[in-house]
């Protein structure tokens, strides 16, 4: 059985037990560093917001939570490993960059024209997975990629022809976002042409799109898809979550259950100064948190039927295969 680097060490992938694949505990957009004057960061607030959210889910018996935050969206291991020691739950920590459009793409844009940056993108992977975050020590346990809506730019791509290549190596499992559920099949066919494995990749963030003949699309390549933004409805091209259930109800039906991943892609701690959101907003986002889908979904699916099994499949037996079988 494989072993997956968690922020306190390795586990068994068989020792995962009920998993969030995709949640974060903190998150800002890149430039949050640079807005000193009202966003200045409170380790201890961040903290003290983890371990709340940390025994919450515990409550619903999640024992490992994938933190998909990339190293330029605020990802903080030590803080990773301060709630991780407080409260007994097992946190994966990512390495990667986030989609050009709401990345940081000049730094490697302009190393790029200085020489190969991809290569420099791989031995950041590498690193990091196998050697350690910076000066931490703590090792990173999945690749976190990301593509833009309707495209994966010559950027993006870097990324995962990079991520590729150490997963060949490594066997470690890649993770992704895609914008609104777009270009789901395309990242899969670039990972595996670069000679990824399949069954080690989850295509994230598939519940943004309502289209079945896409889902199965991806499916067929053999690769884990993510429904893991519960919750999140009516902005960022979101669809409501009884429309995610439908066609997550309808994969199930269909034979697809074994390669569907449960999350709710959470930010539990803005980075840079706090949000205000306008009131119809935040009554869009009255259900985004984390315990949504132990809450709210859980029982709905439960109605029509997908059992106690099934709902284990999804939260237990499906990442445990996705970081060891």
């Amino acid at each position: 059985m494989a072993t997956v680097n968690t922020v306190l060490g390795p586990v068994g992938a068989d020792k995962l037990g009920k998993t969030l694949v995709h949640e974060h505990f903190v998150f800002g957009y890149a430039g949050f560093e640079g807005d000193t004057t009202l966003g200045e960061f409170d380790p201890e607030a961040a903290l003290q917001t983890g371990i709340d959210v940390a025994e919450k889910l515990k409550v619903h018996g999640v024992k490992t939570v994938v933190d998909a935050t990339t190293n330029e969206c605020g990802r903080n291991p030590d803080l990773l490993r301060k709630i991780a020691e407080k409260t007994g739950l097992q946190i994966v920590c990512s390495t990667g960059y986030y989609y050009e459009g709401e990345s940081a793409p000049a730094y490697f844009k302009f190393r790029a024209g200085l020489g190969d940056a991809e290569t420099e993108v791989y031995q950041m992977f590498e690193k990091e997975l196998t050697e350690g975050i910076g000066k931490t020590g703590i090792k990173a346990g999945v690749i976190k990629l990301a593509s833009s809506k309707d495209v994966i730019t010559d950027y993006e791509k870097m990324f995962f022809r990079a991520a590729a290549k150490v997963q060949k190596e490594t066997g470690v499992t890649i993770i992704t976002h895609t914008q609104e559920g777009t270009m789901g099949a395309e990242q899969a066919e670039l990972l595996i042409s670069a000679g990824a494995d399949p069954s080690r990749i989850l295509i994230g963030h598939m519940c943004g799109n309502t289209q079945l003949a896409d889902h199965v699309r991806v499916l067929k390549t053999g690769v884990f898809v993510g429904f893991d933004r519960f919750g999140l409805e009516g902005v960022v091209g979101a669809p409501l979550d009884a429309v995610r259930e439908a066609v997550l109800i309808g994969l199930m039906g269909t034979g697809y259950g074994k390669q569907i991943l449960l999350s709710q892609d959470t930010v539990n701690f803005w980075l840079g100064r706090p949000l205000v959101l306008p009131p119809v907003v935040q009554q869009m986002l009255a259900q985004w948190h984390p315990t949504h889908i132990f809450e709210e979904v859980i029982p709905v699916l439960k109605k029509a039927g997908i059992t106690d099994e099934q709902i284990d499949m999804l939260l237990i037996e499906n990442p445990r295969r996705l970081f060891g079988d």
